[in-house]
């Protein structure tokens, strides 16, 4: 980590100084991702599980064959989304929890590895609806 500096910012029109900004440099001296790409991947990750198992998407991809709905195959579907919000509700909250903690918002391992794990948990949550839904089909 770099020394305490005063960096300058120009935002929404305003001018200012943020005192005691720690520059982050890579221990292998190569470059970082910067933060907003895995939060954007969590937002991406977490409006594709919602509409997939909220919004229809995956009763339509699963179960609707021309306009008919079996209910076996809908109550299958459901079991998957309900299993997946074990992992989607959890993940939500981590990756929440990565900025609005101050512990992990301003140690950069720290935010980068809570970000990862709810990226993580949003792919298994959306494996746990794709899986399901096929199951239910049969």
């Amino acid at each position: 980590m770099g020394k305490p500096r005063k960096v300058e910012f120009l935002s929404w029109g305003m001018r200012g100084y943020v005192k005691d900004v720690e520059v982050m440099q890579s221990g292998a001296g190569g470059l970082r991702v910067s933060p907003a790409v895995p939060t954007v991947a969590n937002l991406a990750l977490a409006v594709f599980w919602a509409c997939t198992a909220l919004a229809g998407w995956g009763e339509q991809a699963f179960c609707g064959e021309g306009g008919h709905r079996a209910s076996e195959c809908l109550e299958g579907f459901e079991t998957a989304v309900l299993a997946s919000l074990a992992l989607a509700v959890p993940a939500a909250v981590v990756a929440v929890a990565a900025w609005t903690l101050p512990g992990a918002r301003r140690n950069a391992a720290r935010l980068e590895a809570m970000l990862t794990l709810a990226a993580l948990m949003w792919v298994v949550a959306e494996g746990v609806v794709f899986v399901g839904g096929s199951l239910a089909q049969r």
